[in-house]
């Protein structure tokens, strides 16, 4: 079964959605994750919380609750409407904002999780130097963060591009605007055409599985060179 037209605009849609959330997700979530992982405030435990909450918060919930907040009646749609910004619900704007949202977790946790692995002594042994704050971050953490990067940027692409619920409550069925590859799946299959349903279903699937292998793959790694320094 080859692809139709409709369904190569929804996957060029669902990349360009999944590209754009993780890019944006790196840039918010590294200050998030550096501050969770380092800071002994009473706030660590209630933000925690929050963050993780999409990963147990059902999809609909949170898109129901982000329309209503994001429409013409709530804070930000009036606030919005004041600026003579164009408002969020159904469009590709209000689903990089319902992404972000969605997959915040799976791009905190995994950097969160790579910055505590670091530990002091390299950052004490670089102030030692007279290195600033800045330039430990920039020459210290982030390559010692590397992999939790790289996980963290796989997690919230493949987790953007596998959402539904949040998408169809706040994006709708818009062609070329907020159709991406899970509505589109939904619209075969409301329409009987297994066929078209089947084929990019198992296009999620072989992707799903090349994002997990690369995942593993990545942890092993890490696991033989933590082994490897140890031994050293």
């Amino acid at each position: 079964m080859q692809l139709s037209a409709a369904d190569i605009e929804a996957i060029w849609l669902t990349l360009k959605l999944a590209s754009l959330v993780t890019v944006l997700l790196i840039i918010l979530c590294t200050p998030i994750a550096w501050w969770l992982a380092r800071t002994q405030s009473w706030l660590k435990g209630p933000i925690n919380a929050v963050v993780a909450m999409p990963l147990v918060l059902p999809p609909t919930v949170l898109g129901f609750y982000l329309l209503l907040f994001l429409g013409p009646e709530g804070p930000m749609g009036q606030l919005l409407a004041y600026f003579n910004i164009g408002s969020l619900p159904f469009s590709f704007s209000g689903l990089v904002v319902a992404s972000m949202l969605y997959s915040l977790p799976f791009v905190v946790q995994p950097l969160q999780n790579a910055f505590i692995a670091i530990g002091e002594r390299p950052l004490e042994a670089a102030a030692t130097l007279r290195s600033s704050p800045w330039n430990r971050f920039i020459y210290v953490v982030l390559p010692l963060a590397k992999t939790g990067y790289i996980s963290a940027a796989v997690l919230g692409f493949a987790h953007t591009v596998g959402e539904f619920g949040v998408v169809l409550m706040i994006g709708g069925n818009i062609p070329k605007e907020t159709k991406v590859i899970s509505v589109q799946i939904y619209d075969h299959v409301e329409a009987l055409e297994y066929g078209q349903a089947h084929t990019l279903s198992l296009l999620m699937v072989i992707f799903s599985f090349v994002v997990l292998a690369f995942l593993y793959s990545i942890q092993r790694r890490q696991k033989r060179q933590a082994s490897a320094g140890g031994l050293l």
